[in-house]
This record gives structure tokens, sequence and C-alpha cells, in this order.
């Protein structure tokens, strides 16, 4: 069966569509994807607490507001997955890690709340690695994830689940984080849609420095139609922003669009890894595209430095290890040992060098905000390597040079801009390559808008990976 003729494989605003028309039923999409999950799942390993039942459920649910013209909103009855780190009620919450007591969390999450009051079909919750700071589904506590496109390969991360659902056809939408670039790598590897929103445009708890949540779906117009949604305002966050009535639906913007618009072309991140030929050449033909339909492209110079990163990188090992210094001594064994390696070198660091390594967030936040004033846009790669194996935790596989990939988007997360990852291209071996496009501070809606318009000027895309035997 080819991925065309599932439902799973439909869009968010098709099924939307389809249920006010009567079409199709929540229950006969909720169970198609399952059973796509069930085809999958054995080889990707993305789903945690997938609930058959209580997905049927919902769906019998949303059936029946749909026939009495009661629905509550074009999300309602659409499959969704929710990764694990966002709190659902009364579901523990392991972060990814062995090493925490499982306990129900008490209440949902802002993200899981919104969903769930528009009526969403809540799937599963997806996979992470240990306390989410590792781009793979490397993990002490789940199973090792995988990509799709490539069973050999790392699905990215941390959102390593919700990415694998979304090109695997686990239904339209997908929700993740990102702190250093967690929904933007996976996206960029599985040819997937992402968001990272400006800070505080989609409400979390709880909140904390560049952390933001956001949606990961096949399409634009799923992400838009989920940040409609997700956008609403949660007295929790007290990093939120002030309600704002964004006319999401109005991301449906032609090419012309892009016509006389200003972007940066940054193919040099000025820390970590190279960028490998074949990325560079995906992203300069992005550009090239951008160019034909109208938009002015101005090379940049980078404005990361190699102390930016390293100076979040210690800070966040000295953050994690505080945290592990409150486990006890049997919960520490269990963590990833690649992960405690990593915290533990923080050991030795003295008050003035963590606090040094933290006042390079705040130097990055102003680099970015400098580089990017003149400009309405910059496109970059999103990251500068293609997926690593699977079993590797990090792309460098050393956890004293572990976020050499980031460079590209870290920055963004701490000035706090909206980015995004659409596919631009693949390499030699069929694998995607994500396009990031990032905007100004608030300008979620702009870099939808820029990104809608690139999908209908890109080169066609390839099928969607099918499951091994089909």
């Amino acid at each position: 069966m080819s991925d065309a003729a599932l439902l799973s494989s439909l869009s968010a605003q098709e099924l939307s569509a389809a249920y006010r028309d009567r079409k199709l039923s929540p229950v006969e999409v909720t169970q198609d994807v399952i059973a796509q999950v069930e085809r999958w799942e054995p080889h990707l390993q993305a789903t945690w607490l997938f609930r058959p039942e209580a997905a049927l459920e919902q769906a019998r649910a949303s059936e029946a507001r749909w026939l009495r013209g009661d629905a509550r909103g074009p999300l309602d009855g659409v499959p969704a997955t929710i990764k694990e780190n966002i709190a659902t009620r009364g579901d523990p919450m392991p972060a990814g890690t062995a090493a925490v007591d499982l306990k129900p969390a008490t209440a949902d999450a802002p993200p899981a709340a919104r969903l769930k009051e528009a009526g969403a079909v809540i799937l599963s919750k997806t996979t992470m690695p240990d306390y989410g700071m590792l781009s793979s589904g490397l993990s002490s506590f789940h199973t090792l994830a995988r990509n799709p496109w490539d069973l050999r390969l790392t699905p990215g991360g941390s959102s390593a689940g919700a990415g694998a659902a979304a090109a695997a056809g686990y239904g339209p939408l997908h929700l993740g984080t990102d702190i250093g670039g967690s929904l933007r790598l996976p996206a960029s590897w599985f040819g997937v849609f992402t968001l990272k929103p400006s800070l505080g445009r989609v409400p979390i708890d709880p909140p904390y420095m560049g952390r933001a949540a956001g949606p990961m779906t096949r399409t634009v117009g799923d992400a838009a139609l989920l940040m409609q949604a997700l956008s609403k305002p949660d007295a929790r966050d007290s990093m939120g922003l002030p309600p704002q009535d964004i006319a999401w639906a109005s991301f449906d913007v032609a090419p012309d669009h892009l016509r006389g618009l200003r972007f940066g072309l940054l193919l040099d991140a000025g820390c970590g890894l190279a960028v490998e030929p074949e990325i560079q050449a995906a992203v300069e033909q992005a550009a090239r595209l951008l160019e034909k339909a109208g938009a002015v492209i101005e090379p940049m110079q980078p404005f990361m430095s190699q102390a930016m990163l390293d100076g979040m990188d210690h800070f966040w090992r000295m953050r994690s290890l505080v945290d592990m210094k409150s486990l006890r001594a049997d919960q520490r064994v269990k963590v990833l040992p690649y992960i405690r390696e990593w915290a533990e070198s923080a050991a030795e660091f003295s008050g003035e060098h963590v606090f040094r390594g933290f006042s390079q967030f705040h130097a990055t936040r102003v680099a970015a905000v400098s580089a990017c004033a003149r400009l309405d846009y910059v496109i970059s790669p999103v990251s500068p390597n293609m997926p690593a194996a699977a079993e590797a935790p990090s792309p460098t596989n050393d956890p004293l040079r572990p976020l050499e990939h980031i460079g590209f988007t870290v920055p963004f997360n701490m000035s706090e801009q909206p980015a995004a990852s659409v596919n631009c291209g693949y390499s030699a071996s069929g694998l995607p390559i994500g396009l990031q496009i990032a905007g100004q501070r608030f300008d979620d809606l702009g870099v939808l808008r820029v990104a809608r318009a690139f999908e209908q000027i890109r080169e066609p895309q390839r099928p969607w990976p099918l499951p091994p035997g089909r």
C-alpha cells in the first residue's frame, strides 16, 4: 500500500474539511493511524504510552461532536502526539532518563492542554534522549529511536520521536520542544516542517531561557493550524508574550509574497562543524530559487563564535551537574554515561568560569539581533552535517565537544527569534536537507508565510518513507 493511499498521510487541513463534509470520520482515520504506527513502531521506537483504545475513545467522542454540528474547531478529531517532556495529566514524565522516579503529572502543560481543548486525538507521547540534551534518539529510559529514511541513522533530537512520527505518518500533528535546535535538527533530517516560535509565543510550563514548544508537521499549513491553538495565553508561563490576535490562517501566500524581501544568506556559523558540501549546495540552491522569485539575497558574515558556543555548553554542563547531584547514588548511575561524563566535566569549573559561560547567552543574543537588524529574514543550513549513526549520542560522539552541530540553531533560541526548518533538497543518498528560515522577534507569522512561499517554489518532494516490507 502506498503512503498516498493511507488516511494517516492526510494533512490536518484535509481531515478537518473531510470531517466537516462527513466524507471521513475521526474513528476511521484514527484506526488507520493506529495501523500505521503498528507497522512502523517495531523499527522506529518513536512512541511512549501509545494507547490505541484511549485514542479510539477520543475519536468516537469527536465523531459525535462533528455529527451534532458541535465540533470544537479544525483540530477536533485530528490525531496528534506529544513529546514526553510536555506534561500530560496522570502520566509520568521521565524526560528520557531512567534516573528519575516516575510520578504522575498533576496537570496538563499548556501545549497539551490546548490540544485537548481543541479536541485533538492524543495518540501517544513521543520519545526523547536523557534530559533532552542530545541530538539523537539515545536514551537510558526509552528504546533507541531511529530515522525512518534510513533505520541505521539517528532521528536527531531532542524531539526525536516527534519528528520520526511526523515523517512516518503517525497522523499530521506532533508537538516538540527546542532549547538549542531540538525541533529544527530532527525536522531537517526528516524532511518535515517545524517552527520554533518566538520565546513565549507558545506558553509552556516550566518556562526556561530559550526553551520553546512548537509544531512538527509535514506541511506549513498544518503548523499554522496548530499554532492557532498553541499560541493562546496561559498564566503559568511567566515568560509568555501578551495575548495577540494573529491571523494564522493568512499564512497561505503566493510566491510573489517574496518579492522585495531582504534575506541574509548565512553559510558559516562561525563555530562548530564545517558545513558539508551537499548541505551548502542545497541551501545555495534554495537562495537562488528565492532570488528568482524576487527576493533580495545578501551574503552574511558569521556572528557566532566558538567562545559563545563553548560558554553556553559549559553553563549547561554545570546546570546538569547540579541536577545530577540532587539524585540518589542509585539514580545517578542510571543516567546515560555520555551525559554523566559531559556533566561531571564541570566539577572543576570555578564560579568565575561558570559566570563567564553564562554571559555568553547574552552575548549571543546581542550578536544575533544586531546581525539580523537590517534584514527581513535569514536563511541558513539547519545542521552543518547529515545525520549520524543511530547509536551515536551526538555527531562528534565526544562529550567534551557535544554541541558542535548547533551553531546555526542555538542563536535564535537566545535571541528569542522565530526560526523554522523546511526541506530544501536531498543528499546523494536520498536523505532530506533542511533550510532554516529565521525572522525578526515576534514575526512568527512572517516566517510561516516565507516558508509557505518556499514550499511552492522548491523542487518536487520525494515520497515519504514506507515501513520495511511495504
